[in-house]
């Protein structure tokens, strides 16, 4: 084998083990960060509905101090376009807590949020599910469309607001925001 072949082989080895490490490390589903909690994909455990499937994450208690359940979804089209997710009666309207539990009840006024460009609220529920006593709901938008998050983590999800934040704050949900709000 000529010199030149044997280079342009060897080139082409080198972007073609370059090419898949990238795809692996952009279609990877566990995000870890240093001391923050590792996040798994898991299979959307719910009926299909109107908003079709989501997307679930789990972080085991050994990462998160207890198993914590999040389930994302979009929901194209269905916020108020004027003012987002502003306050909580349109916090109320746009969740997923009915995945849970059919009876809610909010444990307080919710909160302001931010994820990446988008605004929005965050409210923890009491449920009546045999799975849940309560849930943790957020909501943040572009434009008419929202993005939903819902989150069962135990007895006390709203004490996991911070790590689902930096986790909805990270580049993997940024990118899948991307893609599912068209931009």
């Amino acid at each position: 084998m000529s010199k030149r072949n044997l280079t342009v082989a060897a080139a082409v080895l080198v972007a073609g083990i370059g090419g898949y490490a990238v795809f692996l490390a952009a279609n990877t589903h566990s995000v870890s960060s240093g001391d923050r909690p590792v996040w798994t994909e898991a299979a959307w455990p719910f009926p299909i509905d109107q908003w079709g499937q989501g997307w679930a994450f789990q972080c085991k208690a050994a990462d998160c101090g207890i198993d914590v359940n999040l389930y994302l979804r979009p929901k194209i089209g269905f916020c108020n376009c004027q003012t987002g997710v502003a306050d909580d009666e349109e916090l109320d309207r746009v969740s997923d807590i009915d995945l849970i539990g059919s009876e809610s009840s909010a444990l307080g006024p919710g909160r302001a949020i931010t994820v990446h460009w988008m605004k929005g609220r965050s409210r923890g529920y009491t449920v009546d599910a045999r799975s849940a006593k309560s849930v943790l709901s957020l909501a943040f938008n572009n434009r008419c469309d929202v993005i939903v998050a819902t989150v069962v983590a135990g007895d006390k999800p709203v004490a996991q607001e911070q790590a689902v934040l930096e986790f909805l704050n990270g580049d993997l949900v940024l990118r899948w925001a991307e893609v599912v709000l068209g931009l």
